[in-house]
């Protein structure tokens, strides 16, 4: 009998999901992205209707045609005719399916770049809060397990079940024209069959939400497993992270095998439920047949028929819980579509002129959640090309001070102001076109060295971008790698050691020379002649530019024009190094000795005591 039901999961916890938008809602969005191509649309559903005439059109032709008109009279002519016929309706159905499979393949992957686009675009305009509260495993799940479920539902599913709509019709209708009582018997077991679906469904949702909870778990401690190489074989834990992911593996194929289990048994139930119906048909319809009231083609019709007929029944019964799972994540993904962004442009916003780099800060008060902020009334104001140092303990609000300079977060209150515009009051890509940042764990994006440091001014030249590695003491150990400048540094900068990264990253800041510097210059793991070349760089990046930096390296707060020492979110001192050495008891003084000291002051200490 013709069976092709599709029992398999969709996105991860759809049945969990709880939906808050109505379906009609959903549904209307999703149908502009498939309604401008109606030329498209109308091919695909002509292509539909002749694949299924041609489908259902074939068991009447060799029943009650071929059996009864050509073969029962002994009429070899017409049955050759007949059978060109017959394979003329194949070739229709086949070329029908194939213009079928082609337009709504392109309708399905058209509306599944939209979507794709949209949600990406999206992503790069909201602000940083929202990536604070979301995790990136759930980002990209949105960006392809429901977009793809979406795809799956509304183009390929409603199709089919277009299709499957069709074929019914068509089927219960030529039954009809042929025999009503024959009909009628047949359908005896359908509503068997309906039940038996329904029933066996809610054991399939419990064991494809289990496979599914199960391959989250083995996918977890593979990231880790993978992540924490260099923290298991450290610590000689391969042992156990093996018994950890053997566990979670097995796990998830009991999981599987339950759910073949199921899928084992209710394959034979249907088919079970098919032949009960044929054999009905064959004895009722061979009764009314010895009778002389049906004829053998037409018993070999509905034979035929009644054959084709679970299979369509099969796919409907499962559509709706299809329908459910795409709209959950339809709704998953208009959630990241429609959010806005924390921080937009105000409509009166003007591009920000040319600066010379005078930042100031007026009573900020600011905390990632209002009620309990990390930055208390901070006011304070760096001169053009002054260099401006931020000391404190860690948690005292350093880099929530870089955050709100570069307008990724907005304070509660207070004013920023760069050359005494409010950053509020200008458009966010005027104000970041003229900062430079290199953090302290700096993004090295997969693609070769050159493209990495031309991030930093996309239309420089070639020329140009060696310049900038030279400058910062990078062209040497560029120089040296496979492909010089055209090596593929892998996923995040993988093949590159820390201090590579971070003279890269020097070079890209340095390419795009702007007036205004942020640097969070900490490193760790990194030799001394790696070290010393991060110095250099370091000086020269802050060389005739604002600059405001988290300071790490004594270098850098003995060399910065002012110190900003900042605790609990307020500034509890400020002045340049030796200011700040000279008043005992300080936070600043007590944070050299601890943090700052070199260690050979550290080790002569004693011995000029003595």
């Amino acid at each position: 009998m013709g069976f092709h039901g599709h029992f398999h999961p969709h996105g991860l916890g759809d049945e969990e999901y709880q939906r808050k938008v109505p379906d009609r809602v959903l549904i209307s969005r999703l149908l502009k992205y498939v309604l401008p191509h109606r030329r498209r649309l109308t091919i695909a559903l002509a292509a539909i209707i002749a694949a299924s005439v041609a489908d259902v059109a074939g068991p009447y032709v060799l029943g009650r045609i071929v059996v009864d008109r050509y073969i029962v009279p002994h009429n070899f002519a017409g049955l050759s005719l007949v059978c060109l016929v017959y394979v003329g309706l194949l070739a229709a159905n086949w070329l029908s399916s194939h213009l079928q499979t082609r337009q709504v393949g392109w309708i399905g992957d058209n509306m599944l770049y939209e979507i794709r686009e949209q949600m990406f675009s999206r992503l790069q305009e909201l602000s940083f809060s929202f990536y604070d509260q979301s995790k990136t495993g759930e980002i990209m799940s949105r960006l392809t397990n429901d977009t793809d479920s979406i795809s799956e539902a509304f183009v390929s599913g409603a199709v089919q079940v277009i299709s499957d709509a069709l074929q019914l019709i068509g089927i219960v209708l030529i039954m009809l024209i042929m025999s009503v009582p024959l009909t009628l018997v047949s359908m005896i077991v359908v509503p068997i069959t309906v039940i038996s679906a329904l029933a066996f469904q809610s054991w399939f949702r419990k064991a494809y939400r289990m496979t599914r909870e199960k391959i989250a778990v083995v996918t977890s401690r593979l990231q880790e497993g993978v992540s924490g190489m260099r923290e298991i074989q450290s610590f000689t834990r391969e042992k156990d992270t093996m018994e950890d992911f053997r566990r979670a593996n097995v796990e998830n194929l009991q999981a599987n095998l339950q759910a073949t289990r199921i899928w084992g048994a209710f394959f034979p139930v249907i088919q079970m439920i098919g032949a009960v119906g044929t054999c009905i048909v064959l004895l009722y319809g061979g009764m009314l047949t010895m009778r002389g009231v049906l004829s053998v083609g037409t018993l070999i019709a509905f034979v035929l028929y009644i054959q084709r007929f679970f299979g369509p029944i099969l796919d409907l019964t499962q559509f709706y819980n299809t329908v459910q799972s795409a709209m959950a994540a339809a709704e998953r993904i208009f959630e990241v579509i429609d959010a806005e962004p924390e921080i937009r442009d105000a409509p009166e916003a003007v591009e920000l002129p040319p600066v010379r780099g005078e930042v100031e800060f007026t009573k900020v008060t600011f905390g990632y959640d209002p009620e309990h902020p990390v930055l208390h009334d901070v006011s304070f104001l760096c001169k053009p090309k002054e260099t401006l140092a931020l000391v404190g303990p860690t948690g005292a609000g350093k880099s929530s001070i870089i955050k709100l300079l570069s307008h990724l977060y907005e304070q509660q209150s207070g004013a920023i102001r760069v050359d005494g515009h409010d950053i509020r009051n200008v458009k966010q890509k005027s104000l970041r076109n003229q900062m430079g940042i290199v953090l302290q764990e700096n993004f090295i994006f997969s693609g070769t060295v050159m493209e990495n440091i031309r991030y930093g001014k996309l239309d420089a030249t070639d020329e140009e971008v060696k310049d900038a590695a030279k400058m910062v003491g990078a062209h040497e150990f560029i120089i040296q790698l496979p492909k010089g400048y055209e090596t593929e540094v892998g996923e995040r900068g993988k093949s590159l050691s820390v201090g590579q990264r971070q003279l890269i990253a020097f070079a890209r800041a340095l390419l795009r020379n702007p007036p205004i510097l942020i640097l969070d210059e900490a490193t760790s793991s990194i030799d001394p002649y790696t070290e010393l070349l991060i110095q250099n760089a370091t000086a020269l990046l802050l060389k005739d530019r604002t600059s405001i930096v988290i300071a790490h390296r004594l270098s850098t707060v003995r060399n910065a024009d002012r110190i900003l020492v900042l605790d609990e979110g307020r500034i509890v001192e400020e002045g340049n190094h030796r200011e700040l050495m000279r008043k005992e008891g300080g936070l600043y003084s007590h944070l050299y000795e601890m943090q700052f000291k070199e260690p050979e002051e550290l080790a002569v200490a004693p011995t000029a005591a003595r």
